[in-house]
């Protein structure tokens, strides 16, 4: 075979090759196989972005749940003004605000060209008292901004590791309510004593002491003296 019929076989099969490694390439991409990534997140405008929405319930919870849960996510604003989320609702459950150290706010302001991250130590918190989700799976959140925009955006739900557990996720839920200690029965005050007279039930009463010169049967009044009889004198 001559030298430029080798060449043009070589440049032949490159091409080939590289036909074959291009459409791999392209049917391997998120968009052809529709692969979504695990942590849900959202846009709005071209300012905000929501990353990592996770709704955190209690420790060991499982299926499906109604009952407190915390919001984990982190809310970044690239505009050159304040952004503030008024509101964020799962179905008819609006969660409450709180500043890091636990005093209620109406409202999370994310400052220009920073970011907030709700949840977890040292952080603003948004808590649900009463949320109905699927744990394991996902529940539509909305957030809601003072400028109006609006987004919907599916949240995933998952169980606190709880203290000795392990994940990404361990101290985030609520915490749980502490179990009122019951009751202790009324005990009677102590040194209650009776009232003055009274005697207890099967204490015999003390014998009254007779008045003066009252005999008893058989003995002589006190201070009688006994008369005496001389004998006659003979």
């Amino acid at each position: 075979m001559s030298r430029s019929l080798r060449r043009g076989s070589i440049a032949a099969i490159a091409a080939i090759a590289i036909a074959s490694l291009s459409s791999c390439a392209a049917s391997t991409t998120p968009d052809t196989l529709q692969i979504k990534p695990d942590n849900a997140a959202a846009t709005l405008g071209t300012n905000l972005r929501l990353n990592n929405i996770v709704l955190i319930t209690g420790v060991g919870t499982s299926g499906d749940y109604t009952g407190p849960a915390n919001v984990v996510v982190n809310i970044s604003n690239t505009a050159g003004t304040p952004a503030e989320l008024q509101s964020i609702t799962v179905g008819s459950a609006t969660a409450t605000f709180a500043d890091a150290a636990g005093a209620p706010q109406s409202s999370i302001v994310v400052p220009p060209g920073g970011s907030v991250v709700l949840g977890g130590q040292g952080n603003p918190s948004a808590s649900f008292g009463s949320a109905s989700v699927h744990v394991g799976g996902f529940a539509t959140a909305t957030f809601a901004f003072k400028d109006g925009q609006k987004v919907d955006a599916q949240a995933g739900v998952s169980p606190d590791s709880g203290e000795n557990g392990r994940g990404l996720y361990k101290g985030f839920g609520p915490t749980p309510t502490p179990t009122a200690a019951p009751t202790k029965a009324a005990t009677p005050s102590a040194g209650a004593t009776p009232s003055a007279g009274a005697t207890a039930t099967g204490t015999p009463t003390a014998p009254a002491t007779p008045s003066a010169g009252a005999t008893t049967a058989g003995a002589p009044v006190a201070g009688a003296t006994a008369t005496a009889t001389a004998p006659a004198a003979h």
